[in-house]
């Protein structure tokens, strides 16, 4: 019996630190997140400046333009980056990225993103 009682206490502070161990992952994994989905058209450091910039039809949203950034709610961020431009009336340069990202990521993306507009 008290082996058993070790093996289940083991077992749920394994359990536990690995749901510990993932809550903050999106947030440490948003600026990987960001460099795979986002850098092509916003650039590296949220500028619109990408690589890929050049060959959409409307240039990428600038990240660091904290007066235009500051009216966007997070709440159409977040749909925008979910859904695609065109389900906040943008453009269909911007994907929706519903098929790759969990709204975690998304989240955290959005905080992200945030984090650009240095005032």
């Amino acid at each position: 019996m008290k082996k058993l009682a070790v093996v289940s206490i083991a077992g749920a502070l394994a359990l536990g630190l690995g749901v510990i161990g993932t809550a903050p992952a999106h947030a440490q994994d948003a600026a990987l997140t960001y460099k795979i989905y986002c850098s092509r058209c916003h650039g590296e450091n949220g500028k619109g400046d990408g690589p890929d910039a050049g060959t959409l039809k409307t240039k990428p949203r600038n990240f660091t333009d904290c007066a235009a950034m500051s009216k966007i709610p997070d709440a159409i961020r977040f749909k925008a980056i979910k859904d695609g431009g065109a389900a906040v009336g943008l453009p269909n340069d911007m994907p929706a990225w519903s098929a790759g990202l969990d709204d975690d990521q998304i989240h955290a993306l959005v905080t992200y993103i945030s984090g650009f507009c240095k005032k």
